[in-house]
């Protein structure tokens, strides 16, 4: 039987550990990783180029927790709600913030509506503004929309692109959510990513997501582009059998591995659900009572959508 209130957990809680596990060793190679290393990153370790506590999150986790408070508070998505969340939280001065959704905020912040705010970014008219962060923070709409396929599919583009409004990440937002969905109702892994590839229009994402499951670990690229972050998280959770190898294969790649991990967290999650989660993991985990919270909130929420 499916255990909906632990895998909704599972999502939230299995992001922020894959982020605060990945945020210390973030740009260092998958060889520098596994000679500092040799078992795997398996403890949260603090430091970095951010000089993080152990357990702390970063923007992933930060901008999850904006979307996943918006959409537990309002009926309906509101982008309005988020877009004065995301400039909100960046008015808080957190440790980072990445270069595109710097610039998105910054235009939300004068006034464009945010529709349009993804658009006002560098590289977005030449094709070069396909990072990973709509990817990184988008679980939160497959945990409000599970039950309404629509809405999920154009909440996550819309929670997307008002940041990254570069198609292909918006339908790996669509790809991520859909993966979601399809685990917290206890698909199977295996059947990952063929059941959720009707719903995805972008053929570059299409043909990552087709690949993933084949490569070889020295194919696989864990850097910022999206493809790349999504293609590399859905390998780690389909090479491992538990929540916790998952995360730390994801990290172990290397370069973006705060992301990688956080990605792959809400994957192992929504498939083992937060029971999985390591309890030394859980004891120094930021935010953890308040993750939780929210997932219960969007469980109810979701109940209520497939009620009406």
């Amino acid at each position: 039987m499916v255990d909906l209130q632990d895998r909704y957990r599972g999502v939230l809680l299995g992001l922020a550990c894959g982020d605060a596990l990945g945020g210390p060793v973030e740009f260092l190679s998958r060889e520098d990783i596994a000679t500092q290393h040799p078992d795997g990153l398996r403890d949260f370790i603090g430091g970095g180029w951010l000089e993080l506590f152990p357990g702390e999150i970063t923007d992933d986790t930060q901008m999850t927790l904006a979307i996943a408070r918006s959409l537990a508070e309002r009926d309906d998505v509101d982008m309005e709600d988020i877009g004065r969340r995301f400039v909100a939280w960046a008015d808080g001065d957190p440790k980072d913030i990445g270069l595109t959704t710097r610039a998105a905020i910054e235009a939300l912040r004068r006034g464009i509506d945010w529709r349009e705010a993804g658009t006002h970014v560098s590289g977005y008219a030449s094709g070069n503004a396909a990072g990973n962060g709509a990817v990184m923070r988008c679980a939160p709409v497959a945990l409000r929309f599970r039950t309404d396929k629509a809405r999920l599919i154009t909440a996550s583009r819309d929670t997307a692109r008002i940041t990254h409004a570069d198609r292909r990440c918006q339908s790996s937002a669509v790809a991520v959510n859909g993966m979601l969905a399809h685990l917290l109702d206890g698909g199977a892994i295996d059947d990952l990513p063929g059941v959720i590839l009707p719903d995805i229009v972008d053929p570059e994402v299409v043909s990552a997501l087709e690949k993933a499951s084949d490569l070889p670990r020295e194919k696989v690229r864990s850097g910022g582009f999206v493809i790349d972050t999504l293609q590399a998280a859905l390998w780690s959770l389909k090479q491992t059998d538990s929540l916790e190898a998952a995360v730390v294969l994801a990290v172990s790649l290397g370069a973006d591995t705060d992301t990688t991990g956080a990605v792959a967290g809400a994957f192992a999650g929504a498939a083992y659900g937060a029971s999985a989660i390591p309890q030394r993991w859980l004891d120094q985990l930021q935010y953890r009572d308040d993750l939780t919270a929210l997932a219960d909130r969007l469980l109810e929420r979701s109940q209520q959508t497939k009620r009406n």
